[in-house]
């Protein structure tokens, strides 16, 4: 270990806004600042972040940590960075510009062009080629609709003056003020773009999304030296990213999940469900898909994975559109309160449903309403919708690995609501092992980048944390009814096909 005067950086951007977290020499947690920056959304249902206000609120959280202790300023050694993924930015190489907002992993903008019969045709291909379903999901499909709908990404392109990443490709170039520009395999693997098995872009599938091969950033090892910043003067000296990891495998990687068969779910706007599978890309079940944990020292892990499209993202949906809550702690009592007898369910497809489905047409629906339906039940139904779709994904996965999985590792906001979590656990059959620490994916990355630097040693990943447990306690009957009752009610909402 390092000297007790060294700390460790973690940046997690997320959908909802941008975390720094600061680890001191034996990776305790010291302090965190969050920003939360605004939702752009449109008469369209089109999703949008404004990347000014994101890079700005990567420097404001960092500004927030240093205010509270300025000494700490001078021992921040390296940082890592968890981002959000499928968010797809363009921006001009020279000024660093952005050319249009960044276009969010929720916006379905994309389903037009996967939807054409010579793109479905290639739905195998694709699939042999990066690990993933031909979704608008992915970044790839969003790179195609800003290529034709917004004219300064052309020019840009024509003039060799253009760069497209995710957000971590996008604020590495803003941290090192456009002195790198790279990404690596956990959000590269997620653009639809990148060979799976060899870790590059593929030529074939840029040509087939219309994506200026020139214009994607180098892929580089997850723990590599990504360039230097000081963020905008506020440190006295230049420190090295060094660390890059999507947020979902940030996670994975913060809860020491280092073995194949080891699951976490990450409970955020969206949820992941993700296994390490090890060092080979696994054959998986239709549904779920392959993708990059990491690589590190030159080494791949690969995971298998499914994606929600809206998970705790619904409770923010009852409070601030359908104000049927001030507060989401609120609906732990609520759901409590509920009344057992009603039977409706709750399909968050606000912009369409991802994993296992990956229909980006179909539209949400509360089914089953009845006389017994009021507030708490709608409330209950929504948090009972995050635990049936990791649900669902989870059955995927564990049909397609030949790995026992015998504990589900927890993290996100909504593991504080103890009746999700329990119901979750009763659902899935296995225990759910719930760290104290919430913030997993921005631990992940700062620990890589610490890793990497040598600050820590690899052990830290097995040291102890603090955890909780919740166990299975339901009647396996009556949640084998409510499973099959969800799947009528999915089955109901995409054949309606509103």
């Amino acid at each position: 270990m390092a000297s007790d005067d060294v700390y460790v950086l973690g940046i997690d951007q997320s959908t909802q806004g941008t975390k720094a977290l600061l680890f001191d020499a034996q990776g305790k947690l010291i302090e965190k600042a969050t920003l939360p920056h605004r939702q752009i959304i449109d008469e369209r249902g089109y999703v949008e972040h404004d990347l000014n206000e994101i890079g700005a609120n990567v420097i404001g959280v960092v500004k927030a940590l240093i205010d509270k202790d300025p000494v700490r300023a001078d021992k921040i050694a390296t940082v890592g960075l968890s981002v959000q993924r499928e968010t797809v930015a363009a921006w001009r190489r020279s000024t660093l510009e952005p050319l249009y907002n960044a276009v969010v992993w929720q916006c379905a903008r994309g389903a037009e062009f996967v939807s054409k019969p010579e793109v479905k045709s290639k739905a195998q291909r694709i699939r042999e080629i990066t690990g993933l379903e031909l979704s608008e999901y992915f970044s790839a499909a969003k790179i195609t609709w800003l290529v034709d709908n917004v004219p300064e990404v052309r020019e840009c392109a024509q003039k060799n003056d253009l760069c497209i990443g995710n957000m971590d490709a996008f604020l590495i170039s803003y941290l090192t003020h456009g002195q790198s520009f790279a990404t690596e395999p956990s959000n590269a693997s997620r653009t639809q773009l990148m060979d799976l098995k060899n870790l590059c872009w593929s030529e074939e599938l840029c040509s087939l999304f219309k994506v200026p091969l020139t214009a994607l950033p180098e892929i580089k090892d997850s723990d590599s030296e990504f360039g230097f910043t000081d963020f905008n003067g506020l440190l006295k000296h230049q420190i090295p990213i060094h660390a890059a990891v999507g947020d979902s495998q940030g996670a994975l990687f913060g809860h020491g999940c280092s073995q194949p068969g080891q699951v976490k779910t990450t409970y955020g706007t969206g949820s992941s469900i993700m296994m390490n599978s090890g060092d080979k890309v696994s054959s998986c079940e239709h549904g779920i898909v392959n993708s990059v944990g990491w690589r590190r020292h030159g080494r791949t892990t690969y995971v298998l994975e499914g994606n929600i499209n809206y998970s705790a993202g619904i409770i923010s949906y009852l409070k601030d559109d359908m104000q049927l809550i001030a507060d989401p702690a609120e609906t732990e009592a609520l759901a409590r309160a509920a009344n057992p007898n009603d039977r409706c369910y709750f399909v968050p497809a606000l912009s369409g449903l991802g994993a296992p489905y990956f229909n980006g047409n179909v539209r949400g629906s509360i089914l089953g309403i009845s006389r017994l339906t009021g507030k708490k039940e709608i409330v209950r139904a929504a948090l009972d919708s995050i635990a049936y779709q990791v649900n669902d994904i989870l059955a995927l996965i564990r049909k397609s690995s030949d790995v026992e999985v015998t504990q589900l590792c927890v993290d996100g906001g909504a593991t504080k609501n103890s009746y999700l979590m329990q119901f979750q656990s009763d659902l899935v059959g296995l225990p759910l092992k719930v760290p104290s620490d919430a913030e997993l994916s921005g631990k992940g990355a700062a620990f890589m980048a610490a890793i990497a630097q040598g600050i820590y040693s690899e052990s830290i990943l097995e040291q102890h944390q603090e955890e909780s447990f919740f166990r299975p306690l339901a009647d396996e009957k009556e949640i084998k009814t409510k499973v099959e009752g969800w799947h009528k009610a999915i089955a109901s909402t995409i054949d309606y096909g509103i």
